[in-house]
Formats: structure tokens, sequence, C-alpha cells
């Protein structure tokens, strides 16, 4: 199992009145694998996980674990700011027969690095499956040091780091510390490109949503060390790259997906949907990645 290139954090389509949409699940995921998407994350950030109950979560991965049917991975956002929650929620996880787990660093609570590392440990030693830990300290305030990465590095089944730091001088850094015992991913889109030239095999994109074929080649051309090309696709990309953020995110991505026409422009409170004065702006990135609307 290869985790690297495009993968997208997946949003979590739902109808007017904020339920799960299924129907445009399935559509969605189809979307991706035609388009060359290299793996689906199923309920992480982008997903939604934090309004979602613990059944819905449960439900999004199973459905997009039978419908992906091992075509590409699928790895399940099963992160918690408590560990038996994540535990809970890993099992299952495996259970339905996800190829990883995504553990975002606890948030709110604010643990030490001490007790990130336990946190991590108990995980994987309470479930065998791939894992993977997601540093965003942008949105969970805790801070997953480069050293304690290190140091989980040495667990047998934690496989890859999510960054999401935007910070390309502690990346490169976190690539010289253990890029050789884990899969390091970028999980900011507007540094993805310069991440893989200092050594990440790929991006968890929020861009990939919108433009997954273009995200593809990006990759693509990235870890086969063309550059050029790199820089040619991204080009055409750095808009979504930066609107899908004038609101916190997924608003801004829910917006553009459902200008596509294969979900409703529907979140769960306390989100709401992306403000007038900002559509225009996501409406013009989308059409200079070459998205028709």
């Amino acid at each position: 199992m290869k985790l690297e290139g495009s993968i997208v954090a997946l949003i979590t389509p739902m109808q007017a009145d904020g339920s799960v949409d299924f129907a445009a699940l399935t559509r969605l995921i189809e979307f991706h694998i035609a388009e060359g998407t290299d793996g689906i994350v199923a309920v992480g950030t982008t997903g939604e996980s934090a309004t979602l109950t613990v059944d819905e979560h449960l439900s999004v991965i199973e459905h997009t674990i039978k419908c992906v049917n091992k075509r590409i991975p699928v790895i399940a956002g099963t992160g918690a700011n408590s560990t038996q929650e994540a535990v809970h929620l890993t099992k299952h996880a495996e259970r339905l027969g996800a190829d990883a787990a995504l553990l975002v660093v606890p948030y709110y609570n604010k643990p030490t690095q001490e007790g990130l590392y336990l946190h991590y440990k108990k995980i994987a030693d309470s479930v065998p499956i791939a894992q993977l830990l997601y540093n965003v300290p942008g949105r969970t305030v805790a801070d997953l040091h480069n050293e304690t990465v290190a140091r989980l590095a040495d667990i047998d089944n934690i496989v890859g780091c999510k960054d999401a730091t935007g910070d390309l001088m502690r990346g490169k850094a976190l690539v010289d510390l253990c890029g050789d015992r884990l899969t390091i991913l970028s999980g900011d889109d507007a540094t993805a490109l310069e991440y893989i030239k200092l050594g990440a095999r790929g991006d968890i994109s929020v861009t990939a949503n919108v433009a997954p074929g273009l995200m593809s080649k990006m990759c693509a051309a990235g870890l086969t060390g063309d550059f050029a090309a790199a820089e040619q696709y991204d080009e055409k990309l750095r808009g979504l790259h930066r609107d899908l953020f004038l609101e916190s995110n997924p608003i801004p991505v829910k917006y553009a997906v459902s200008k596509m026409g294969y979900t409703a422009n529907a979140l769960r409170l306390p989100l709401t949907p992306l403000s007038a004065k900002h559509e225009h702006a996501v409406a013009v990135a989308m059409t200079e990645a070459g998205i028709s609307l």
C-alpha cells in the first residue's frame, strides 16, 4: 500500500437539512478515482469530523471503503482529544477495512510532548492498523514537535505524518530526521510542491476536492523530479490554494463543490455557508484551474 501522491481530504456531502448525502458521496468517490486521485481521507477536518456523530462518522468511513472497493487506499480520520475515543474509532475503522488511520493531534486540552507520545503509542499498541500522525497546530493549539515524531517513528505501525504546519524549514528538518522511517505528507496545499521538492511524498489536499486531476498531475510530476511540469500545474492551482481558505475550511470548498453540481452547499453549525463577498473570488480561482461552472 502506497500512501503518496495526491490524497484528497474529502468533504462529507450533506443534504440541505444537514444530513449526510450518501448518494453524493458515491458520486464524489467515483469522480476522484476517474480523475486520478491517489487516496481518500474519509472524515478528516475537511469532512467535518467535529460535528458528525460517532455513528455518522463510522457510516461515512464504511460507505467510502465499500464504494472505493480497494481501488485506491482509504485513510480513515479517527483522531480525538480523548485517547480512549481515538482507540475506539480506530478499532472500528480497522474492522470496516480501512487501509490506514489518520490521527489528529489532540485538540483543546493542550497535552505535553510526553502526553502526545503516550497518546499515539497507546493507539498504536491497541490497534495494529497502519497509522499516520496529523499535526495541524493552527487548529489544535497543541503542536507535535519533530523530536516527538521521531520517537513515534520507532513504532512499527506508525507509518507516516501529515504535516500541516506550512513551515518548510521545519518540514525539511522533519524529512531529514525521520523521512527514512515515515512517509511525510504535506497538509498545506500552498506549500505542498515545495515540500515535495524537500522530500515529502505527496499532499493530503483540500484543493483536490475541486481540481483532482491537476493535483494528481502536480504531485506525480513532483515525485518524479519533473519540477518544471509540476510548477506549471501548480500555477493553475494557486488561486484555489489561496481562496479555499478565505474562510475556515471546509466552508469555501463546500461552496466550490456545490458549484460543480456534486452536492448541496450545506454545512453543520457552527459552520455557515461561504459569505457572499467571497463567492466571486472562489469562482475565479475555479475558472483559473479549468473548472467549468
